[in-house]
Protein backbone atom coordinates (compact mmCIF):
# COMPACT_ATOMS: atom_id res chain seq x y z
CA UNK A 1 0.00 0.00 0.00
CA UNK A 2 1.37 3.66 -1.35
CA UNK A 3 1.70 5.72 2.01
CA UNK A 4 -0.44 9.22 1.73
CA UNK A 5 2.76 11.58 1.31
CA UNK A 6 0.39 14.43 3.06
CA UNK A 7 -0.49 12.06 5.74
CA UNK A 8 1.80 13.51 8.07
CA UNK A 9 0.25 16.47 7.45
CA UNK A 10 -3.36 15.32 9.02
CA UNK A 11 -2.45 16.04 12.86
CA UNK A 12 -1.62 19.56 12.21
CA UNK A 13 -4.05 21.91 13.94
CA UNK A 14 -4.63 25.16 11.93
CA UNK A 15 -4.83 28.41 14.40
CA UNK A 16 -6.98 31.27 13.07
CA UNK A 17 -4.89 34.29 13.10
CA UNK A 18 -6.78 37.56 13.22
CA UNK A 19 -5.46 40.53 11.88
CA UNK A 20 -5.66 43.97 13.44
CA UNK A 21 -6.71 45.77 11.05
CA UNK A 22 -8.33 48.49 12.20
CA UNK A 23 -5.03 49.09 14.38
CA UNK A 24 -2.64 48.94 11.02
CA UNK A 25 -5.47 51.65 9.45
CA UNK A 26 -4.67 53.67 12.41
CA UNK A 27 -0.93 53.06 12.61
CA UNK A 28 -0.91 54.46 8.83
CA UNK A 29 -2.95 57.81 9.71
CA UNK A 30 -0.37 58.20 12.63
CA UNK A 31 2.27 58.47 10.37
CA UNK A 32 0.52 59.99 7.36
CA UNK A 33 -0.08 63.06 9.90
CA UNK A 34 2.71 63.05 11.31
CA UNK A 35 4.59 63.33 7.62
CA UNK A 36 1.87 66.20 6.83
CA UNK A 37 2.76 68.11 9.99
CA UNK A 38 6.91 68.37 8.97
CA UNK A 39 5.12 69.98 5.45
CA UNK A 40 3.07 72.16 7.68
CA UNK A 41 6.37 73.67 9.79
CA UNK A 42 8.21 73.58 7.03
CA UNK A 43 6.36 75.85 5.66
CA UNK A 44 5.51 77.76 8.48
CA UNK A 45 9.67 78.22 9.16
CA UNK A 46 10.26 78.98 5.93
CA UNK A 47 7.86 81.18 4.47
CA UNK A 48 9.23 84.12 5.26
CA UNK A 49 12.19 83.76 3.13
CA UNK A 50 9.99 82.64 0.33
CA UNK A 51 11.90 79.39 -0.55
CA UNK A 52 9.77 78.70 -3.49
CA UNK A 53 11.64 81.49 -5.22
CA UNK A 54 14.31 79.61 -5.36
CA UNK A 55 17.99 80.60 -4.04
CA UNK A 56 20.82 77.75 -3.49
CA UNK A 57 21.38 79.09 -0.23
CA UNK A 58 17.36 79.23 1.33
CA UNK A 59 17.23 75.49 -0.45
CA UNK A 60 20.25 73.90 1.60
CA UNK A 61 18.44 76.04 4.84
CA UNK A 62 14.71 74.05 3.81
CA UNK A 63 16.39 71.16 2.98
CA UNK A 64 18.10 70.71 6.69
CA UNK A 65 14.47 71.86 8.68
CA UNK A 66 13.00 69.57 6.48
CA UNK A 67 15.53 66.82 7.60
CA UNK A 68 14.62 68.05 11.04
CA UNK A 69 11.04 66.61 11.15
CA UNK A 70 11.32 63.79 8.95
CA UNK A 71 14.15 62.26 11.01
CA UNK A 72 11.32 61.71 13.78
CA UNK A 73 9.31 59.90 11.53
CA UNK A 74 9.62 55.91 10.81
CA UNK A 75 7.92 55.76 7.47
CA UNK A 76 8.56 53.84 4.12
CA UNK A 77 8.43 54.67 0.73
CA UNK A 78 4.51 53.67 0.35
CA UNK A 79 4.01 56.57 3.04
CA UNK A 80 5.68 59.04 0.68
CA UNK A 81 4.07 58.06 -2.31
CA UNK A 82 0.52 58.39 0.18
CA UNK A 83 1.86 61.61 0.59
CA UNK A 84 2.70 63.02 -2.97
CA UNK A 85 -1.02 62.16 -3.82
CA UNK A 86 -2.36 63.92 -0.58
CA UNK A 87 -0.90 66.70 -1.76
CA UNK A 88 -3.83 67.35 -4.23
CA UNK A 89 -6.53 65.14 -3.24
CA UNK A 90 -7.27 65.63 0.35
CA UNK A 91 -8.60 68.45 2.44
CA UNK A 92 -5.89 67.68 5.46
CA UNK A 93 -2.99 69.86 3.69
CA UNK A 94 -3.79 73.10 2.93
CA UNK A 95 -2.06 74.02 0.16
CA UNK A 96 0.63 72.73 -2.28
CA UNK A 97 3.85 75.21 -3.16
CA UNK A 98 5.93 73.35 -5.80
CA UNK A 99 9.38 74.59 -4.16
CA UNK A 100 8.84 73.24 -0.13
CA UNK A 101 6.89 70.49 -1.37
CA UNK A 102 9.86 69.17 -3.82
CA UNK A 103 12.48 69.86 -0.75
CA UNK A 104 10.15 67.89 1.62
CA UNK A 105 9.58 65.27 -1.01
CA UNK A 106 13.50 65.11 -1.95
CA UNK A 107 14.10 64.97 1.97
CA UNK A 108 11.41 62.19 2.78
CA UNK A 109 13.58 59.88 -0.54
CA UNK A 110 16.58 60.32 0.83
CA UNK A 111 15.97 59.58 4.27
CA UNK A 112 13.89 56.67 3.56
CA UNK A 113 15.35 52.59 3.94
CA UNK A 114 14.31 51.47 0.66
CA UNK A 115 17.17 51.65 -2.13
CA UNK A 116 14.59 52.28 -4.74
CA UNK A 117 11.43 54.81 -4.48
CA UNK A 118 8.54 55.32 -7.17
CA UNK A 119 6.31 58.38 -6.98
CA UNK A 120 3.46 58.57 -9.00
CA UNK A 121 3.17 62.95 -10.13
CA UNK A 122 0.90 61.80 -12.75
CA UNK A 123 -2.60 62.57 -11.10
CA UNK A 124 -1.12 66.03 -9.70
CA UNK A 125 -2.16 69.16 -11.64
CA UNK A 126 1.00 71.47 -10.45
CA UNK A 127 4.61 70.12 -11.03
CA UNK A 128 6.69 69.81 -8.22
CA UNK A 129 9.62 71.30 -8.23
CA UNK A 130 13.35 70.17 -6.70
CA UNK A 131 12.18 66.29 -6.78
CA UNK A 132 15.51 64.31 -6.61
CA UNK A 133 17.72 66.96 -4.94
CA UNK A 134 20.65 65.66 -3.50
CA UNK A 135 19.76 62.18 -4.29
CA UNK A 136 22.49 60.00 -2.64
CA UNK A 137 24.53 57.41 -4.20
CA UNK A 138 22.36 53.83 -3.71
CA UNK A 139 19.15 54.95 -4.02
CA UNK A 140 17.04 55.04 -7.60
CA UNK A 141 14.16 57.41 -7.84
CA UNK A 142 11.66 56.22 -10.20
CA UNK A 143 8.78 59.83 -11.27
CA UNK A 144 5.66 58.49 -13.18
CA UNK A 145 4.45 61.67 -14.62
CA UNK A 146 6.33 65.22 -15.04
CA UNK A 147 8.30 67.52 -12.71
CA UNK A 148 9.02 71.18 -12.52
CA UNK A 149 12.21 73.26 -12.52
CA UNK A 150 15.33 71.91 -10.72
CA UNK A 151 15.08 68.58 -11.56
CA UNK A 152 18.04 66.75 -9.84
CA UNK A 153 19.76 69.55 -8.39
CA UNK A 154 22.72 68.59 -6.58
CA UNK A 155 22.25 65.18 -7.11
CA UNK A 156 25.16 63.16 -5.12
CA UNK A 157 25.35 59.56 -6.99
CA UNK A 158 21.98 58.59 -6.97
CA UNK A 159 19.71 57.93 -10.48
CA UNK A 160 16.90 59.86 -11.44
CA UNK A 161 14.25 58.79 -13.69
CA UNK A 162 11.50 61.05 -14.92
CA UNK A 163 9.06 59.33 -17.23
CA UNK A 164 7.29 62.19 -18.41
CA UNK A 165 9.04 65.77 -19.14
CA UNK A 166 11.10 68.04 -16.86
CA UNK A 167 11.43 71.77 -16.92
CA UNK A 168 14.47 73.81 -16.48
CA UNK A 169 17.46 73.98 -14.52
CA UNK A 170 17.48 70.14 -14.25
CA UNK A 171 20.74 68.57 -12.86
CA UNK A 172 22.16 71.82 -12.10
CA UNK A 173 25.01 71.51 -9.89
CA UNK A 174 25.07 67.83 -9.66
CA UNK A 175 28.23 65.79 -8.65
CA UNK A 176 27.62 62.24 -9.68
CA UNK A 177 24.97 59.66 -10.56
CA UNK A 178 22.52 59.81 -13.43
CA UNK A 179 19.41 61.37 -14.40
CA UNK A 180 17.36 60.33 -17.38
CA UNK A 181 14.30 62.47 -18.70
CA UNK A 182 12.20 60.04 -20.97
CA UNK A 183 10.46 62.98 -23.13
CA UNK A 184 11.90 66.48 -23.18
CA UNK A 185 13.83 68.97 -20.86
CA UNK A 186 13.94 72.53 -20.39
CA UNK A 187 16.60 75.48 -20.63
CA UNK A 188 19.58 75.67 -18.83
CA UNK A 189 20.18 72.12 -18.58
CA UNK A 190 22.41 71.04 -16.48
CA UNK A 191 24.08 74.81 -15.26
CA UNK A 192 26.79 74.07 -12.99
CA UNK A 193 27.17 70.31 -13.55
CA UNK A 194 30.54 69.30 -11.98
CA UNK A 195 29.84 65.45 -12.89
CA UNK A 196 27.43 62.29 -13.55
CA UNK A 197 24.97 62.20 -16.59
CA UNK A 198 21.71 63.55 -18.04
CA UNK A 199 20.02 61.23 -20.42
CA UNK A 200 17.22 63.13 -22.38
CA UNK A 201 15.09 61.05 -24.37
CA UNK A 202 12.87 63.70 -26.38
CA UNK A 203 14.64 66.82 -27.05
CA UNK A 204 16.53 69.63 -25.15
CA UNK A 205 16.07 73.15 -24.99
CA UNK A 206 18.90 74.44 -24.19
CA UNK A 207 22.31 74.07 -22.28
CA UNK A 208 23.80 75.38 -19.22
CA UNK A 209 26.99 76.28 -18.06
CA UNK A 210 28.85 72.85 -17.39
CA UNK A 211 31.67 72.30 -15.88
CA UNK A 212 32.28 68.47 -16.83
CA UNK A 213 29.64 65.57 -17.38
CA UNK A 214 27.65 64.43 -20.33
CA UNK A 215 24.76 65.11 -21.99
CA UNK A 216 22.76 62.74 -24.15
CA UNK A 217 20.16 63.59 -26.46
CA UNK A 218 18.07 60.81 -28.37
CA UNK A 219 21.41 58.56 -27.15
CA UNK A 220 23.81 61.26 -29.09
CA UNK A 221 26.21 63.02 -27.12
CA UNK A 222 25.27 66.76 -26.91
CA UNK A 223 27.69 67.69 -24.17
CA UNK A 224 30.97 67.50 -24.78
CA UNK A 225 30.36 68.16 -28.26
CA UNK A 226 29.66 71.08 -30.28
CA UNK A 227 26.83 72.70 -28.36
CA UNK A 228 28.85 73.98 -26.23
CA UNK A 229 27.26 77.57 -25.83
CA UNK A 230 24.84 77.62 -23.07
CA UNK A 231 20.87 77.86 -23.62
CA UNK A 232 21.08 78.07 -27.21
CA UNK A 233 20.92 74.44 -28.51
CA UNK A 234 17.83 74.99 -30.33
Amino acid sequence: MTQNPFEEFQSFQYRKTSFPLDRIVHTAEAVMDRIRLGYEKLLEEEAKELVWMVQYNTIIKAYEVAEKYIKEIDYSAEDIEDFCFALENTQRIPYLIPGPAGIYISALCNDAREEEIVLKLSELKTEINLIGFRLPKGKRLMVEGDTGDFTGIGIEGGELVVEGNSKNWTGAGMRSGKICVKKNIGLHTGEWMMGGEIHVGGRVRGLGNIVDGKVYEREKLVYPGKARYPNVYY
